[in-house]
């Protein structure tokens, strides 16, 4: 189910996806302006889906530090960590 918002990156996805289609949605979302942005009160808590590493996401998408498994939150649903999203060990990141 798309968004429907252009500036989001318009087709696929949405702030309610799951999986890597979240994880596009918000990497592309606003041309790129929001997956860097920092998670308000210094992130979520978090164990990397990939490899089982405790971290904390700090901006909108992230990646974690010891296998580089990228995972995400949308802005509606970043207050809690079981909203976070994993692309998969092979995901990289749109340029």
């Amino acid at each position: 189910m798309g968004s429907g918002c252009v500036s989001c990156g318009g087709g696929g996805g949405g702030p309610f996806s799951e999986g890597r289609e979240l994880v596009d949605f918000v990497a592309r979302a606003h041309g790129g302006a929001i997956k860097d942005q920092p998670i308000p009160e210094g992130g979520l808590k978090t164990k990397c889906r990939g490899c089982g590493e405790p971290f904390t996401l700090k901006t909108f998408v992230g990646k974690c530090p010891k296998c580089g498994g990228v995972h995400a939150v949308s802005p509606p649903r970043c207050t809690d960590a079981a909203n976070i999203q994993y692309a998969g060990k092979d995901y990289k990141l749109p340029e």
